[in-house]
C-alpha cells in the first residue's frame, strides 16, 4: 500500500481521517522504511497516527511513553533480578550459574527491544520525545539507525523485523539535528472545519452530518478565543458524544446546554471563566 489516496482511505476505514500531507508522508515512510516526526499541538491526534497505522497493517502497536529521567533500561530492556537471585540461591555452589542467568529466560523486553523482535513487525510509537533527556535521543538516534541492540552479556542482538515508527513532539524543547536529519517530518496542526466534522462522523456514534458540522464550526470559533489549553480533537469529540447522549440535535435549540457542556472543551478555571454565556452566544451566531 503505497499510494497516498490508498492510505487516506485504509486510515478513514479505520477511524482516522488524514489530510493528503499526513498520508503522504506515511507513504514515503513506508517506501524510505524511514521514521516519521509528527509534531504539533498537544490533543492534534499525532498519537492516533501511530494506532490507526497498526489497526491497517492488523499489526501490534508497541509505545514508548517519554518523560523526564527515561533511561536505556526502562525503553530497552533489564533484568529480572528477582528470579536471577532465586536461580542463585537454589544452584549456590554452581560454577555455571552466572551464565545460567544471563539468558533470555531472565531478560525482560522494554518497548524498543520488543519492537525488533517480533516476527511481524509492528508499529513503534515512541511518544511525546521532546519530554526525554538529550542524552536519550542520542541513544534513540544510533538505535534507530542500525536497528540492533547491544547487550552486553548477550551479544549484539539484529532486529528480526523493521517496525514502522513513528516519534511524536509537543514541541516543548528544540530536537536534536541530528534526529530530525534521521527522519520525515509532519506537522500535524488542528483540523479545519470539514476534516473536523469527518472526524466526528467517524468517530461518533449517532451524529449526524448536521450537528458534526455545528459541532465543529463552534469549536473552531472557541479556538480563536484567547484560551489557556486549546481544546483538541479529543476534546471535540468527548463534547460531540456529549451532545449526542443528551440528544441534542441542533445547538441553537439548546444554547444553555452548549454552554454547560463546554467544559470538555474547556479545561482550565481560567478558560471557563472567560467564555461567558455572551462569548457562546456570540459563536453559536456565527454558526450555520
Amino acid at each position: 500500500m503505497k499510494g497516498r489516496d490508498e492510505i487516506a482511505q485504509a486510515l478513514a476505514a479505520s477511524g482516522y481521517i488524514a489530510d493528503a500531507e499526513l498520508a503522504t508522508a506515511i507513504s514515503l515512510m513506508q517506501l524510505l522504511r524511514r521514521p516519521l516526526l509528527l509534531e504539533g499541538e498537544a490533543g492534534v491526534g499525532k498519537t492516533e497516527v501511530a494506532k490507526a497505522l497498526a489497526k491497517v497493517h492488523a499489526t501490534e502497536l508497541i509505545r514508548l511513553q517519554c518523560y523526564e529521567g527515561l533511561d536505556q533500561s526502562s525503553a530497552l530492556y533489564e533484568w529480572n533480578y528477582q528470579r536471577q537471585l532465586l536461580a542463585i540461591q537454589a544452584h549456590r555452589g554452581t560454577d555455571s550459574i552466572e551464565d545460567q542467568i544471563f539468558s533470555e529466560k531472565y531478560l525482560l523486553e522494554r518497548p524498543l527491544l520488543a519492537a525488533i523482535r517480533r516476527a511481524q513487525a509492528p508499529v513503534l510509537l515512541i511518544d511525546e520525545i521532546d519530554r526525554a533527556d538529550d542524552e536519550f535521543e542520542a541513544f534513540l538516534l544510533e538505535l534507530l539507525s542500525d536497528f540492533q541492540v547491544s547487550i552486553p552479556e548477550l551479544g549484539t542482538i539484529p532486529a528480526i523485523t523493521i517496525p514502522q515508527v513513528v516519534l511524536t513532539s509537543n514541541g516543548t524543547r528544540e530536537l536534536s539535528d541530528a534526529l530530525r536529519r534521521r527522519c520525515l517530518y509532519h506537522y500535524v496542526d488542528y483540523p479545519d472545519v470539514d476534516r473536523e466534522t469527518r472526524i466526528i462522523l467517524a468517530r461518533i456514534a449517532g451524529a449526524s452530518p448536521s450537528l458534526s458540522l455545528q459541532i465543529a464550526h463552534m469549536v473552531e470559533g472557541v479556538r480563536k478565543e484567547e484560551l489557556r489549553k486549546v481544546p483538541g480533537v479529543a476534546e471535540t469529540l468527548d463534547w460531540a458524544a456529549a451532545l449526542v447522549g443528551l440528544d441534542i440535535g441542533d445547538l441553537h435549540d439548546a444554547p444553555e446546554t452548549v454552554h454547560e457542556t463546554l467544559i470538555c472543551l474547556l479545561k482550565t478555571h481560567e478558560d471557563r471563566a472567560r467564555v461567558t454565556r455572551e462569548v457562546t452566544q456570540r459563536l453559536l451566531g456565527r454558526v450555520a
